[in-house]
């Protein structure tokens, strides 16, 4: 898993001009590139309880979230695709990992996240 992201991973940040138009091969590629790191992000989140948990959380929110998506995230503008790739990132997340969390606090980890859903 660590090799898959540190090797495979790759989403380009474009300009935003080069984005907007989202028939362009730009946007496209940025897309698919971010679609398929939620994949992975994914993927990796389901081994919650198999790997330890310190090495889940790194993988993937470490590495993944915060080094990859976030980055998109925040170049996405607001709106119903921002909304729609944070859900998608949030149904990843093992719930057991905030069981014991108290009101109003996260991991870690999901701090710059966090933010960015405040945005």
């Amino acid at each position: 898993m660590k090799k898959s992201i540190e090797e495979d991973v790759f989403i380009p940040l474009y300009p935003k001009s080069a984005v907007e138009d989202k028939s362009s091969l730009g946007s496209k590629f940025q897309e698919r590139r971010f679609w398929s790191a939620v994949k992975l992000l994914s993927n990796v989140l389901l081994w919650d309880g198999i790997v330890y948990e310190d090495t889940g959380r790194e993988l993937g929110l470490s590495k993944l979230l915060n080094r990859y998506l976030l980055l998109n995230l925040m170049n996405t503008p607001p709106g119903l695709e921002n909304i729609e790739k944070c859900k998608k990132v949030v149904e990843c997340l093992p719930e057991r990992w905030f069981k014991d969390l108290q009101s109003g606090s996260t991991l870690p980890e999901l701090l710059n996240f966090c933010q960015h859903l405040l945005q």
